[in-house]
């Protein structure tokens, strides 16, 4: 197969995946941030870039937006969400994540393949999304590419469609939130 053969393949996944996306959970986990103090976001490896994207968008709309480990990233209080990207919901350096957040009785939200895994039972809310997780033995979500590679992709463009949504809800226009774009690049 060609390169751009592959590339086709892969925006066919993306639109099988989006289409599985559960409106309604999409919905809350918009009214959750609308409705939060201050939005923190976390994620390992390439979900945790994913996470750092939606961060970086969530503050151009003009939410206190974080992301977890980053020195200026203040404490996590009641009234505050921490969403947390991780297709297996199992990554053993997000759980203690979720634990201190509810522990201080923030809001948590995982956006996941698995539901059922120990953050999704930690969490408020959670989106599920298809996706083939790292080890693809017993996945229903076949893909041609490589470990989580499809999750990873489906959780930008989902994170992009929530920064949509905000929008929509806030009445934001895109130019609007150009004013809150970093200036000393």
């Amino acid at each position: 197969m060609k390169t751009t053969e592959y590339a086709a393949e892969i925006v066919k996944e993306l639109h099988r995946s989006v289409e599985r996306i559960a409106e309604e959970e999409s919905e809350t986990l918009a009214d959750i941030i609308l409705q939060s103090n201050k939005v923190f976001v976390a994620g390992a490896g390439r979900s945790g870039l994913m996470g750092r994207a939606f961060a970086m968008r969530l503050m151009h709309t003009g939410k206190d937006a974080y992301v977890v480990g980053e020195t200026v990233t203040p404490g996590i209080d009641k009234g505050d969400v921490l969403i947390i990207g991780s297709g297996s919901g199992e990554t053993r350096s997000l759980i203690p994540m979720a634990q201190k957040a509810k522990s201080l009785a923030a809001s948590v939200v995982v956006v996941t393949i698995a539901p059922e895994s120990t953050i999704g039972s930690l969490a408020d809310a959670l989106v599920k999304l298809p996706g083939s997780p790292k080890n693809q033995a017993g996945s229903s979500h076949s893909t041609i590419q490589p470990m989580a590679s499809l999750f990873e992709q489906t959780l930008l463009v989902f994170y992009d469609a929530v920064i949509l949504r905000l929008m929509d809800k806030r009445g934001l226009e895109s130019g609007r939130m150009y004013g809150r774009h970093a200036n000393l690049e």
